[in-house]
C-alpha cells in the first residue's frame, strides 16, 4: 500500500526583531546555519524567487504599514510567513520545472485571498531535504487594516485555509490528500520552524534507537561512542523545544465540578485530582 501524499501549508506570526532571523534564513544571507544541519550550502544555488524582496523585510513592512496608514503596537505583527510544501514522496521523480510548477501553482492559490503587493517575499528552497517556499507578506486586509488574527484567524480559519488550499491544488494533482483538521486532531499549531525542528529530532532519535538496537559484543564501544555523541546534541535540543512548546501549545482547561453543600447549594470546584496529578508530573 502506498504512502499518502499531502499538501501541506503552515503560518507563523512575527512581529520585530525576528523579522531579521527569517529573513537571513530564507534569503540565505548567512554563511554557515548552525542550527539546521539540513541545509547544503552547496545546492543553494538551486534556490529560486516566485516573488524578490525590493528591500529588508522589515523596512518593507512598516512602508507598507506606514502608507496603509495603520497604527501599530509593539506587539503588532508586521509579517506572516507561510510554509508550502508537500510531503517528500510527491517530489520524488520530479524535475526543477514540474517543482517550480506546484509552487507557482501554491502562489496562484494564495493570491487569490491576499493581494500580491502585500507580498514581500515568496522563495522556494531547494537546498535542504524536501523542497519548499517561504512566502513572507504584511497582514493587510482589503480594507487597508494591519490585522493577522482576521487573515490568519483561530483554529476555524486555519481549517478553512487548509480546506480551501487542498480544494485547489487537487484540481491539478489529484494524488495529493487532505490531512486531517486542527479541529479534528485538537492539536494546536505549531509553527513551520518548530515542526522543522520536530521532525529533526524525529530522526535522530530513529537513530538512537538503530544503535541501540545493532550493540553487539564485537561493536560495543564503537557504538557506545556514536550515541554518546549522539545524545549530545539531542538532549540539548529536546530541552530547547520543551521550552519552545511551553510558549506555543496552550493547556487544555481544568474542566469544574460541580457539587452540592450541606445546604442544598450547587458550587463549582477544581477537579481535586487537578494538584495530584501536577506533582506527579
Amino acid at each position: 500500500m502506498s504512502q499518502p501524499q499531502y499538501a501541506i501549508m503552515r503560518f507563523a506570526k512575527y512581529k520585530g526583531p525576528e523579522i531579521s532571523n527569517i529573513e537571513a534564513h530564507n534569503e540565505r544571507t548567512k554563511e554557515k546555519y548552525a542550527s539546521n544541519p539540513d541545509i547544503d550550502l552547496s545546492r543553494s544555488k538551486h534556490n529560486f524567487h516566485l516573488i524578490e524582496p525590493s528591500q529588508r523585510y522589515r523596512a518593507e513592512a512598516e512602508q507598507q504599514i506606514s502608507a496603509a496608514g495603520c497604527r501599530t503596537r509593539k506587539d503588532s505583527v508586521r509579517v506572516v510567513e507561510v510554509l508550502f510544501t508537500a510531503t517528500p514522496k510527491f517530489f520524488q521523480g520530479k524535475k526543477l520545472p514540474e517543482i517550480r510548477q506546484f509552487f507557482e501553482e501554491t502562489l496562484r492559490f494564495f493570491e487569490q485571498y491576499q493581494s500580491r503587493k502585500t507580498i514581500i517575499s515568496a522563495v522556494v528552497h531547494m537546498d535542504e531535504k524536501t523542497a519548499h517556499m517561504h512566502l513572507s507578506f504584511v497582514p493587510l486586509t482589503p480594507d487597508g487594516r494591519l490585522s493577522a488574527k482576521e487573515i490568519v484567524g483561530n483554529k476555524k480559519k486555519l481549517t478553512w485555509w487548509q480546506d480551501k488550499f487542498w480544494e485547489h491544488m487537487v484540481k491539478k494533482y489529484p494524488d495529493l490528500e487532505r490531512g486531517e483538521s486542527a479541529s479534528q486532531t485538537g492539536r494546536d499549531h505549531i509553527s513551520p520552524r518548530i515542526f522543522k525542528e520536530m521532525t529533526r529530532l524525529t530522526k535522530q532519535r530513529q537513530k538512537l534507537d538503530q544503535l541501540l538496537a545493532g550493540i553487539g559484543p564485537l561493536n560495543g564501544k564503537k557504538r557506545a561512542a556514536e550515541i554518546s555523541e549522539l545524545l549530545d546534541g539531542y538532549i540539548p535540543t529536546v530541552e530547547k523545544m520543551r521550552t519552545q512548546l511551553k510558549s506555543t501549545v496552550r493547556p487544555s482547561p481544568v474542566p469544574r465540578l460541580r457539587m452540592k453543600n450541606s445546604n442544598g447549594k450547587t458550587k463549582s470546584s477544581r477537579n481535586p485530582w487537578t494538584k495530584r496529578l501536577t506533582r506527579a508530573f
